[in-house]
């Protein structure tokens, strides 16, 4: 039971950062892509930036600076590794963006937050 309500959760933390991205001019390309490495939460375009975004829904927005660590930010970054051409093409370049997101709170975006 508890698994699956942070699962809605979390859903529902991807579709309104998607929404936010929209609103800010960017494309959503893909969601929740699966790869051996990981899962990527969102894939957006926007001029020729191409980013792989993590989003992370917290009930409290005090708890959001703690949602995020490297060890998630680094199996993000393997998983665009493994998929990233899919997207981007020459020329293009490849971020990977966080999107803090609690009820109440505007939502943070992170660009570029993982920098090995």
């Amino acid at each position: 039971m508890k698994r699956q309500r942070a699962e809605r959760s979390g859903r529902e933390g991807e579709t309104r950062a998607a929404l936010w991205l929209r609103a800010k001019g960017w494309q959503i390309l893909d969601r929740r892509v699966r790869t051996s490495a990981g899962e990527i939460d969102l894939v957006a375009r926007r001029g020729s930036i191409i980013a792989f975004a993590e989003v992370k829904w917290r009930r409290r927005a005090a708890d959001l600076d703690h949602a995020i660590d490297e060890y998630r930010l680094s199996r993000v970054a393997a998983a665009v590794e493994a998929i990233g051409h899919r997207y981007a093409t020459a020329g293009e370049d490849i971020r990977i963006d966080v999107i803090l997101l609690a009820p109440g709170s505007f939502p943070r975006h992170i660009a570029n937050a993982w920098q090995p």
